[in-house]
């Protein structure tokens, strides 16, 4: 039974934590897909971007917006369709909702509330990422986005430079060089993977010393969204990977 046919026959309400891709709109899967079409409402961060990929997929379903601005009610109202036998697909912009995004919560609530709770998984940029860097992917921490503090941003660096494991961070294009800055700061001039763009036409992937990474975007303006990736401590040592 796949899950269009599972979802039709089921009484009570489940909420679908559904993958989107996160470049490319063919990087989805056909359970994604079926899910989509099969839910009452689908929730997203934004319904403009949702509805391009939902259009390049005849996924027809209504959507809802819920994002970081949701309001406490918002998220009650959704919960108060599933209660009522509803079923709910949740989606991001990119990737899996509730990674450095405004799912968990409803996600938490929902669970809290003993009603279903299915993942459809898919596209991860982290994890894309992490395997483009070259570093040992047997160990590591997912950072998400440092905080915007300069104090808090500095103490949770200072904490990975003691780090075993490879360390995957997000960054906005306005903050990256910043970024760049503190690690060479923190660091030193060690070995970094920057990503940006990825599965999308101008995917890039820059290794090398941070000081080398960082002429790249002081030359280049950056532009996208970024993962950086550090290397476990072991391997801290300047100039690790050679340019690419």
């Amino acid at each position: 039974m796949n899950d269009e046919q599972r979802m039709t026959n089921e009484r009570d309400g489940s909420l679908y934590v559904v993958a989107t891709p996160i470049g490319n709109l063919q990087d989805i899967s056909l359970r994604a897909i079926e899910t989509l079409k099969a839910a009452d409402l689908i929730a997203c961060e934004d319904t403009r971007h949702a509805g391009i990929l939902l259009r390049a997929h005849g996924i027809k379903t209504p959507t809802t917006s819920f994002h970081s601005y949701s309001t406490d009610a918002k998220q009650r109202q959704l919960v108060e369709q599933l209660r009522a036998g509803r079923r709910l697909a949740l989606i991001s912009d990119a990737g899996l909702p509730g990674i450095s995004d405004p799912g968990t919560p409803l996600i938490q609530a929902v669970i809290g509330d003993g009603i279903s709770v299915t993942v459809i998984p898919g596209a991860s940029a982290s994890l894309t990422a992490l395997v483009l860097s070259g570093f040992p992917t047997d160990r590591f921490v997912f950072e998400g986005f440092l905080p915007v503090k300069p104090g808090a941003r500095r103490t949770r660096l200072e904490t990975l430079r003691e780090e075993p494991r490879t360390a995957v961070l997000y960054e906005s294009p306005h903050r990256l060089l910043k970024l760049l800055n503190e690690i060479d700061a923190v660091f030193g001039d060690i070995a970094v993977s920057v990503s940006r763009e990825l599965t999308k036409r101008f995917e890039e992937t820059r290794r090398g010393p941070v000081s080398q990474v960082r002429a790249h975007f002081e030359r280049e303006a950056p532009r996208g969204e970024f993962v950086v990736v550090l290397p476990p401590k072991r391997m801290r040592t300047h100039g690790q990977h050679g340019s690419s």
